[in-house]
């Protein structure tokens, strides 16, 4: 949810209903690792919030003034433009041939109806790598929702960071993100966009339970509804969640070998369900604990 919250986003239009969220009671998740001289915070995000849901403070707030440092999954740059050169890089189709090419003449005809709701121009998208397609539909329909990335986690904790003069860092880069999508095979970039063109007439009913679950702290349900578009594709799924998930785990190995205290902000479909940050860290002996809200 860039925030391309990538993984997030993608994920979320293709998931099941929960329940609507009626009030936004906000306790999200959050887990501690120690030892004798090293604490890492593990903190769910969602990527793109309402700017309704007081979420940082208490237990949060505690370990975010507590810690030294901030670390997210990637720092975005603070001038939009420097991601040009990254959009023409990788999203981009080299190939030359058109979108509409590609797709089937009926979800070709709904790709168009969805833009044009959205109120995107069809031809602005022909020239554009279906992930990046279906990256900026989702995040468009979010938008329309109320939901944006200026109101989410990433955002508030830097500016709090910058604040204190905290260092930021992240364990993945911009472009590696980018990279990761750019680099699926077209066929799963095709199917991705398609569940993506048949699931924005219920964005609500998708993103709507899933801001609830994470408001909540609710990782079972979360899980479901966040993760589950990813289980149908064993290559999504390894790509976005597994190989993500085991380099974060060693890179708090390896951090763990380093005295301190870190916030690690990261997308909370991250931390839930199975292959999660804590799973890798539990198999090289490392227990992280949840924090009691």
């Amino acid at each position: 949810m860039k925030k391309f919250a990538l993984a997030a986003l993608l994920a979320a239009v293709a998931a099941p209903a929960l329940a609507a969220d009626p009030v936004p009671n906000v306790s999200p998740a959050m887990w501690v690792v120690k030892d004798q001289d090293t604490t890492v915070y593990l903190f769910g995000t969602f990527h793109m919030l309402d700017g309704k849901r007081d979420w940082f403070n208490d237990e949060v707030r505690t370990a975010f003034d507590a810690s030294n440092e901030l670390v997210m999954e990637i720092v975005m740059p603070e001038n939009p433009a420097e991601l040009q050169p990254l959009i023409m890089k990788h999203a981009i189709d080299q190939s030359g041939k058109p979108l509409s090419a590609k797709l089937k003449p009926e979800v070709k005809a709904k790709l168009d109806k969805e833009l044009g709701t959205l109120g995107v121009p069809a031809a602005a998208m022909d020239k554009l790598e279906p992930w990046f397609v279906s990256m900026t539909m989702a995040a468009v329909g979010a938008g329309k929702l109320g939901l944006k990335p200026e109101h989410g986690p990433e955002k508030v904790l830097t500016a709090a960071a910058k604040e204190k003069g905290k260092p930021i860092s992240g364990v993945e880069t911009v472009e590696g993100q980018i990279a990761i999508l750019d680099g699926m095979p077209e066929a799963t970039q095709i199917a991705a966009l398609t569940h993506t063109i048949e699931g924005m007439s219920k964005l609500s009913e998708t993103f709507m339970p899933m801001l609830a679950a994470w408001s909540s702290g609710d990782t079972d349900a979360l899980v479901k509804v966040m993760n589950s578009g990813l289980d149908n594709d064993p290559i999504v799924y390894k790509a976005m969640l597994t190989d993500r998930n085991a380099k974060w785990a060693d890179w708090i190995g390896t951090r763990m070998e380093k005295p301190g205290t870190v916030f690690m902000a990261v997308g909370a479909g991250h931390l839930a369900g199975r292959d999660s940050v804590q799973d890798f860290l539990a198999k090289k002996g490392i227990k992280a604990e949840r924090v009691k809200s």
